[in-house]
């Protein structure tokens, strides 16, 4: 087998074209440090991401659970592709035999499709939960969520499989152990193209057109701001009336919250778009050059430019919890709390804005005058009645007047 074919897959395990490359001091130190930067911070960001969706229960929704799908198959990539990257350049050979070149191979290619449907899945739900809010009670749930992960994860498994039977040890002209093709790379254009098609292609153009609509909706439309208005209106009224607050008078809190919920709901979209857009942009370079290199004769194989096209997909595997502390603040206020090791959680209210609530501040009703009973009119209901002393809920305030304030959590 030709020694240039280890360059068309990232199964293919040494950061070197040839064994001058080897013996260039340079080239070996710029790549094993990028790459120990890259798959150390990445390591390390997916696997607080677990960490705080798993154990924070305001973080367990629909989006996060296939962003923890998303994290599990970067940590994959990095720990299968990444680092054994660095070992085999190192040793100049390959060390881990031929069990250990079959389980990597198959690992990551396992990571590398789980990621990008992993992606589609939360573009999916995205479209359904912004653009058919009906449904999304009932399709946009944590435990549909989880299946279509695990269904996901199996159907990927079985398809990696065939990795098993198309890799093995071969050794290169200078005598050194390679994990590499089993036969020539020729007969394997027709996975490539499959691969192509189905983890790359397929994805973007169903994420092209899904955030096409939700940002007609989002950004466009009036009509988020109904939905949001009417979402669970027997609560609000159920809460206006046990307080005893005119209808009018909580309408521009509703607003205000519809305008919060909205510029929630962009933030979120707006996030998972980066994802995606980062996701495309750092995948092109490797992609092109495997396909253009599948219908040459002579492929091109420089290695500064192979290098730069695997920290592309080192980058992408890392990037994503980045993205995730810079445009939200409930994944930022989560991995705050989880480098302070279990310290003291914020107050309440506090937290309760960070995950996109708001206090609101309702006045009470007007208590009844003396008068009324002397002129013979009837004494009001008494939900519009002053609550004794000692009932009245320790939420309410003196105000700058003396006025009592009643401060509810919406």
């Amino acid at each position: 087998m030709e020694n240039s074919s280890k360059f068309d897959s990232p199964t293919n395990i040494s950061l070197a074209s040839s064994d001058a490359v080897f013996d260039m001091i340079e080239y070996k130190a710029i790549s094993i440090f990028l790459v120990l930067v890259i798959c150390g911070v990445g390591i390390v960001g997916n696997i607080m991401v677990v960490l705080v969706v798993l154990t924070t229960r305001e973080m367990k929704t629909p989006t996060n659970c296939y962003l923890v799908s998303l994290a599990v198959a970067d940590l994959m990539v990095l720990v299968a592709a990444g680092l054994p990257n660095i070992s085999d350049s190192l040793a100049g050979t390959w060390i881990y035999g031929h069990t250990g070149c079959l389980g990597i191979t198959y690992f990551q290619y396992l990571g590398i499709n789980v990621s990008s449907c992993s992606i589609t899945a939360f573009t999916v739900e995205r479209y359904i939960a912004v653009c058919h809010p009906m449904r999304a009670h009932t399709m946009c749930t944590v435990s549909r969520a989880k299946r279509i992960i695990a269904f996901v994860w199996i159907c990927t498994s079985i398809y990696c499989m065939l990795w098993f039977f198309l890799v093995d040890i071969n050794v290169n002209k200078s005598q050194h152990l390679e994990c590499g093709y089993k036969v020539s790379r020729n007969l394997y254009l027709p996975i490539y193209l499959l691969d192509f098609a189905l983890f790359f292609v397929t994805p973007l153009v169903v994420a092209t057109m899904l955030y096409g609509l939700i940002g007609r909706i989002l950004f466009a439309s009036p009509i988020p701001h109904q939905a949001d208005s009417t979402a669970k209106p027997w609560r609000e009224r159920s809460g206006r009336e046990k307080n005893g607050v005119n209808t009018r008078e909580s309408k521009p809190s509703s607003r205000s919250r519809t305008r919060g919920a909205l510029s929630s709901r962009k933030q979120v979209t707006k996030m998972l778009a980066v994802v995606v857009i980062l996701f495309a942009l750092l995948w092109m370079p490797y992609r092109t050059l495997v396909l253009v290199n599948s219908f040459m004769d002579n492929p091109f194989l420089n290695p500064w430019f192979v290098l730069f096209c695997r920290l592309c997909v080192y980058t992408n595997s890392a990037i994503n919890p980045v993205v995730y502390n810079l445009m939200s603040q409930k994944f930022r206020a989560a991995f705050k709390r989880l480098c302070k090791c279990g310290g003291e959680p914020p107050p309440r209210s506090l937290y309760m804005a960070t995950a996109s609530y708001s206090l609101a501040r309702e006045p009470l009703p007007p208590t009844p005058q003396p008068q009324d009973h002397k002129e013979g009119k009837q004494p009001p209901p008494m939900s519009n009645m002053a609550l004794p002393k000692r009932q009245q809920p320790p939420s309410r305030s003196k105000g700058e007047n003396g006025d009592e304030l009643y401060f509810s959590v919406v």
